[in-house]
């Protein structure tokens, strides 16, 4: 066994990511309080070829050191854009065509696990890290999920969520991409 470095790991350069087919999805923050998690995001969204993140409400938006920080330059790689109101941003995408998925503990939530994921453009709603995605907001979601846990915290960080969600949506369609170099 042998690390790879980072020469070796054939990745894309920042100008080729910017030129390259996305996935058809899009992340969308509501009110992050963390800047190291708007970072993270971006990141996560980046490894996963998201098509945009919405920054909403009092997420903060780059430039920003505590948000590169944690990006490592993914924030001049994703697409991003940011809207006062999360509502305005989901009424946009829903008039798009996209399903809005929020990921958040409700009444009608599904797990992670059994979700049979959507065909076509989807929005991944993610909520502050305090009172998570507001109601007005749920309202307009198609449907909601989450990730279930077997411990004594009753939610995840926003970036641990996020990983965890983008992974299990482009993992299961990665067979019908092919490759995406």
């Amino acid at each position: 066994m042998k690390k790879l470095k980072l020469n070796e790991l054939n990745r894309l350069s920042t100008e080729a990511f910017i030129e390259s087919e996305k996935l058809p999805y899009v992340v969308v923050l509501d009110n992050i309080r963390s800047m190291h998690n708007v970072g993270s995001v971006f990141r996560t969204s980046d490894a996963f070829r998201a098509t945009e993140i919405f920054l909403c409400g009092i997420t903060a938006s780059p430039p920003h050191r505590d948000i590169t920080k944690t990006a490592i330059g993914a924030e001049k790689s994703v697409k991003w854009s940011y809207c006062k109101e999360t509502v305005d941003v989901l009424k946009k995408l829903k008039a798009e065509n996209f399903t809005v998925i929020a990921i958040e503990q409700t009444s009608v939530s599904q797990p992670l696990q059994d979700i049979s994921w959507p065909g076509g453009k989807v929005a991944f709603v993610f909520g502050n890290e305090i009172d998570g995605v507001k109601e007005e907001v749920l309202e307009l979601c198609d449907l909601c999920i989450e990730i279930p846990q077997i411990g004594t915290k009753h939610s995840l960080n926003i970036s641990v969520a996020c990983g965890i969600v983008l992974w299990e949506f482009v993992r299961l369609r990665l067979p019908a991409l092919g490759s995406l170099h």
